[in-house]
This record gives structure tokens, sequence and C-alpha cells, in this order.
């Protein structure tokens, strides 16, 4: 998909490419590193990349900005999850064990839900990426755009 905003992709000077698909790139790849749950590293490497090029290159803070918006919508994502988890086995703990009736299926879906918020990240990292390598613009799923 094309975006009009960047015209033609081969418009887009290749050094705009490379810092685009590395604000993508060094998100991924710091939130790897301070494991998924502390996802803030993503949004900082991300965050850095911004900074650098947000009045030289449109395209490549575009790209940045997105991967920020990105990595801190996963990481409020992943906190909410854990706080779902933490009331789910308070409700366990307070009901002396009766509630797993309840709180045990319930804390499978969360699991289930965590593990596809884990490989939504990966997938859709590696694809703006690819896309921002490319000279494409690329949007990601399900983020709250805070840094506009």
């Amino acid at each position: 998909m094309q975006d009009t905003v960047y015209g033609n992709p081969r418009s887009v000077g290749e050094s705009e490419r490379h810092w685009a698909a590395l604000a993508h790139l060094a998100a991924l790849l710091l939130a790897f590193m301070t494991s998924w749950a502390a996802g803030l590293a993503g949004v900082l490497a991300a965050g850095v990349v911004y900074l650098i090029k947000r009045n030289d290159s449109a395209f490549a803070a575009a790209h940045a900005r997105e991967a920020v918006n990105f990595n801190l919508s996963m990481f409020l994502y992943a906190c909410a999850a854990c706080a779902i988890g933490v009331v789910l086995v308070g409700a366990t703990v307070f009901t002396l064990g009766i509630g797993a009736i309840v709180t045990a299926p319930a804390g499978l879906v969360l699991v289930a839900l965590a593990a596809g918020i884990a490989v939504m990240w990966l997938v859709c990292s590696a694809l703006a990426a690819i896309k921002a390598w490319n000279g494409e613009a690329y949007r990601y799923p399900l983020t709250l755009r805070l840094l506009r």
C-alpha cells in the first residue's frame, strides 16, 4: 500500500530508509534484550532515532514516531495484563482457593492474550522494518497514537 504523504518509494533517500528501519529494529532489539515486559527500552531506542531525525527527515521521523507509539502501546498492554493477573491471583487467594474455578480459566485466557500480544509485537515490528527499508509507510495495528 502506497502512502500519498511519501509519494514514490524510490523518492525516499537511502539514508532515510536506513534510519527508519533502524528505529524499528533498534526498538525490537532493545526490547528483546531487556525482556518483552520491560518494553520501555524499545520506546527509548525508537525515541532516540526520532529525536535525531525529526528535523532532517520526515520519513524517518514518521517511522520512529510510529515505533515509539507501538512499543509504548505494547508496554501499556503488558502492564494491563500484569494488573489483571494480580487481580486474578488476589481473587483466588481472597476466596481461599474456591475462586480458582473462575480465575483459572480466566488466567489461561490471559496467558493466551499475552502470547498473542508478543507474537503481534514481533511480527509487526519485523514488517515495519521491512516496509521502512523499502521506503514505504507503515501503520502498526492496535496502536495508541500518543506521540504525534
